[in-house]
């Protein structure tokens, strides 16, 4: 018996997420993150093991300079970053 007062079959995850991926914000940050693997890409002369991270991530006012990017494991890039230092939980908008 399920929990959720919300069950998934009621839930329309399609239009969710077409909904936050097409805002222009997640459009230029996802242009920006594209832009950044190619410039890696170009600088190490191959594709990159891993993800292309930003140290300071785009939506936290980060820009995409080489400086600003790291090659790192995609798990840890990808984790939940919960508990670190300096980390605070995204407010919605």
């Amino acid at each position: 018996m399920p929990t959720s007062k919300n069950p998934p079959s009621k839930r329309d995850y399609k239009h969710e997420y077409a909904e936050y991926q097409g805002r222009p914000e997640q459009i230029k940050h996802r242009a920006e993150r594209n832009e950044a693997r190619r410039a890696e890409t170009k600088k190490l002369g191959h594709a990159p093991v891993g993800d292309v991270a930003h140290i300071r991530p785009l939506a936290g006012g980060g820009g995409n300079k080489l400086s600003n990017e790291k090659v790192e494991s995609a798990a840890k890039n990808r984790s939940w970053r919960k508990g670190q230092r300096g980390y605070t939980v995204p407010k919605d908008t």
